[in-house]
């Protein structure tokens, strides 16, 4: 055995670690984006869903504004 043998058996050991830890580090980060996306698209989607109720409500208090406008100039138009 050899010097060289030697230090190429080291230099593939350490090559193949270098590559399972990239490879563990690179599962561990996927995780860690899956986990991160999936918060965000909640959070998303609860401010979403708060936005369209006060959408909603703004558009009722329009349309009760709305009619009840229109009542009061059909009354006043009545009255003459």
């Amino acid at each position: 055995m050899g010097i060289g043998y030697v230090f190429r058996v080291r230099a593939a050991s350490f090559f193949a670690g270098a590559a399972t830890a990239s490879a563990v580090g690179l599962y561990v980060l996927h995780g860690d984006y899956q986990t991160s996306h999936q918060i965000l698209s909640q959070q998303a989607k609860e401010l979403f869903n708060t936005l369209d109720g006060r959408i909603s409500e703004l558009e009722k208090l329009k349309q009760n504004a709305t009619s009840s406008s229109n009542q009061q100039s059909s009354e006043q138009d009545n009255s003459y």
